[in-house]
């Protein structure tokens, strides 16, 4: 007979083995069985717990992107009262600083997945942090530029600045080129971050004069 309390360990048990299997193999290549096999469940769980695979895919997908917006909460209080380039420079360090961390977590690896094989549960993952995030950089954008964040120059700016991010931070080919073979320290992200921030800053204003 079940109990609330046996049925939450059982709820977690198929979250946890969910997730590490959803992030290594990807949506597609995971059977229910694979699941409750490693959650050591019964194979009716996924159905009772979730309403089947879909349910569950769309429920780790829900606590990997409550983590994720938890970057963005701590990128707009960084800038809060600040000046936009300042607010530029916050959000860089901000990502820098927590993109490395989360690069072997399942949570990091869940993304590339979906990104490269991508599932209907995308959409969510782009209306609830990728929308938001690019918004709030668009905001800091448009205001350093002077035009309204609809602006034409606003979005290729603000792709210009993630790709940076991304390149240096995903990139081993790009670590060994400058010579940082090591894991990144917190002074070499804050010269990153600073550079970043500069050569940004440089490409924004020269538009901005166009």
């Amino acid at each position: 007979m079940s109990t609330p309390g046996r049925d939450r360990e059982t709820r977690d048990r198929l979250l946890t083995a969910a997730a590490r299997l959803f992030s290594t193999r990807g949506f597609a290549r995971v059977t229910v069985r694979d699941i409750c096999e490693q959650a050591h469940a019964n194979v009716a769980a996924v159905n009772y717990h979730f309403g089947g695979k879909t349910g569950l895919y769309e429920e780790v997908l829900r606590a990997a992107i409550e983590t994720m917006q938890g970057t963005t909460a701590a990128v707009k209080a960084a800038g809060r009262d600040r000046g936009a380039e300042e607010q530029l420079e916050a959000y860089i360090t901000i990502f820098l600083q927590r993109v490395p961390q989360a690069r072997d977590s399942w949570i990091h690896q869940l993304m590339m997945r979906e990104l490269t094989d991508p599932t209907p549960a995308l959409d969510l993952v782009i209306e609830q942090v990728v929308h938001p995030r690019m918004s709030y950089l668009a905001g800091i954008v448009a205001t350093l530029i002077g035009c309204e964040p609809g602006d034409s120059r606003v979005g290729p700016c603000v792709l210009s600045v993630h790709a940076q991010i991304h390149a240096l931070l995903n990139s081993p080919m790009a670590t060994r080129l400058f010579g940082e073979t090591a894991a990144p320290t917190r002074a070499h992200l804050h010269r990153m971050a600073r550079h970043i921030t500069r050569f940004s800053l440089a490409g924004i204003r020269a538009i901005a004069a166009a």
